[in-house]
């Protein structure tokens, strides 16, 4: 996730996911401006998912309940385990559970 330019904010997001549209719901409404990533269509790396857990206060809150063990090998080979929606700028992160702590990293 190396960027150039100004500091974009990125929301791993899936449509199905009521707590995923609700943060970006938020967002929109305060004319936020964010890229949002449908993770099960564009699935994170290895590499990112190792990226953005070190930017997580806790970094298993990235996994769905039950998913122990090799989060990272366990996440790449299945996305769909990924807890949601996860907002990440810059060196921060927050997995937005409630939607409202989207609004944490603004």
């Amino acid at each position: 996730m190396t960027q150039n330019g100004p500091v974009k904010l990125v929301v791993w997001t899936n449509n199905a996911c009521s707590k995923s549209r609700g943060a970006v719901q938020l967002l929109e409404e305060r004319g936020v401006e964010f890229e949002r990533r449908f993770y099960l269509d564009d699935p994170p790396t290895r590499e990112e998912l190792a990226e953005v857990m070190a930017k997580l206060d806790d970094p298993t809150a990235i996994a769905r309940p039950g998913v122990t063990g090799d989060l990272l090998g366990q996440l790449s080979a299945d996305p769909s385990l990924i807890e949601r929606p996860v907002a990440i700028l810059g060196d921060r992160a927050v997995v937005a559970r409630p939607p409202e702590r989207v609004l944490d990293l603004l």
